[in-house]
């Protein structure tokens, strides 16, 4: 949520900002709204101030035995007034939070202004894509061919959009979420959460999904519950509504969830496969942080998400997203993406944000930089660390040989109990 104090005091730069993002006049109706609010409050008061005085006067008046009946109902009418402008000013106020709710970040300086994907930055790349000597297959036809993905019956339990995995695909889908927690616990310094993989609605709010994204989100019939879409959802509202000491900051932390997410209007796009399910399991990193040092750590994080790619030796890229392509909470939203040889192309695997105090002010994340210092809202930082059924994709296109069987990554084997190749049950 944008900082009304920003808006008010300079709405014409925060329209700007917003028109980056491809929105116009996204605060007209917030600034009638304001300037309304602001007139009721004026009368409001004015009104109150009258009350209290003439309360005041009435006493004096029935003490000195004078009539205070017209001047008795004068208070009374004013009492009236007071109520109908403070519900006036609850409908004012309910319609500006409902506004600013539905108004996303601003973009950080440095982020490319563009209407959409195409006016993204690749910053770097990491690895070389393999050269096969060999028509290389996409991972729709491997893991059925090695029967260890199973879509038509996946699709007989739950419908389109879903994946079963069998025998070693299981197992493999395992070993990279265990070698992920292990390397972002160990090496990088996050501390490792398995929160509920459902949430309330306040949660939701608080990170940006609801109520602009609500069609996106698997919601519990009957209560105001819902799958999580990614476990940015629970890891960063586990302080929502706390003020925190600097102590205790930088918060890193990490977490496997299965994540839900019904992919409204992402009909026809990366339909085949794992690469968009409506469930896949995930290993995320958030961070809470100081404001003074929060795109240092968005370097940090990002590098900490490409270190797990390194290890495999999967090739990727990085690419700066354009005010057009980056997500609603965030400021500024490094992709990482991974080399596909049945795309012949890079797919996302890591999406890296810096949502500056725009979820906190949702959520209301607060800390206190000294023991009498005033309170200030937190930085919120995500990422994934990386996408589990997406690096299971790359590892089967990428490590794919000739004879139909997939080489284990060698930083994997250990997780799956030695296995140095993944071929065709026999039994």
């Amino acid at each position: 949520m944008l900082d009304t104090r920003l808006i008010r005091a300079n709405p014409e730069k925060v329209e700007q900002e917003l028109l980056k993002r491809n929105l116009s006049g996204a605060l007209d109706r917030f600034l009638q709204l304001d300037e309304e609010r602001r007139r009721i409050l004026a009368l409001a008061e004015e009104l109150k101030n009258f009350r209290n005085t003439s309360s005041v006067e009435v006493g004096k008046m029935k003490k000195e035995g004078r009539d205070a009946a017209e001047l008795m109902e004068k208070v009374r009418q004013a009492g009236q007034e007071i109520k109908e402008f403070d519900e006036q000013l609850k409908i004012a106020e309910t319609e500006i939070e409902s506004i600013l709710l539905g108004i996303p970040n601003l973009p950080h300086d440095s982020v490319p202004v563009g209407k959409d994907e195409d006016s993204n930055i690749e910053i770097r790349r990491w690895g070389e894509p393999r050269k096969f000597n060999f028509e290389p297959l996409a991972h729709w036809d491997i893991g059925p061919s090695l029967d260890i993905l199973d879509f038509e019956r996946a699709a007989k339990l739950s419908g389109a959009r879903f994946a079963l995995y069998k025998d070693w695909g299981a197992r493999l889908e395992r070993a990279i979420i265990n070698f992920f927690l292990d390397v972002h616990t160990s090496a990088h310094g996050y501390r490792e959460i398995l929160p509920p993989f459902m949430v309330d609605a306040d949660c939701m709010t608080g990170t940006g999904q609801l109520p602009k994204f609500a069609e996106d989100m698997f919601k519990v019939e009957g209560r105001e519950m819902y799958l999580i879409p990614i476990a940015e959802v629970p890891l960063t509202n586990i302080y929502r509504e706390e003020i925190l000491e600097a102590k205790e900051l930088p918060l890193y932390l990490t977490a496997y969830t299965p994540c839900f997410r019904a992919e409204a209007g992402s009909h026809g796009r990366d339909t085949r496969g794992i690469i968009r399910l409506h469930q896949f399991n995930k290993v995320e990193l958030v961070k809470l942080v100081e404001p003074y040092n929060s795109y240092e750590e968005l370097e940090k994080l990002t590098a900490d998400a490409e270190e797990v790619l390194q290890l495999l030796g999967l090739p990727y890229r990085v690419v700066l997203l354009s005010t057009g392509d980056m997500g609603f909470s965030s400021a500024k939203t490094y992709d990482i993406e991974v080399w596909m040889p049945g795309y012949n192309d890079y797919k996302e695997i890591s999406s890296c944000s810096n949502c500056e105090d725009f979820q906190a002010r949702r959520a209301n994340i607060r800390y206190r930089s000294a023991p009498k210092a005033k309170v200030q809202y937190v930085h919120t930082l995500n990422g994934s660390g990386v996408a589990v059924g997406r690096t299971v994709a790359a590892i089967l296109e990428n490590y794919q040989e000739e004879d139909g069987s997939i080489t284990v990554p060698e930083v994997l084997r250990p997780y799956m109990g030695g296995l140095e190749k993944i071929t065709k049950r026999t039994q």
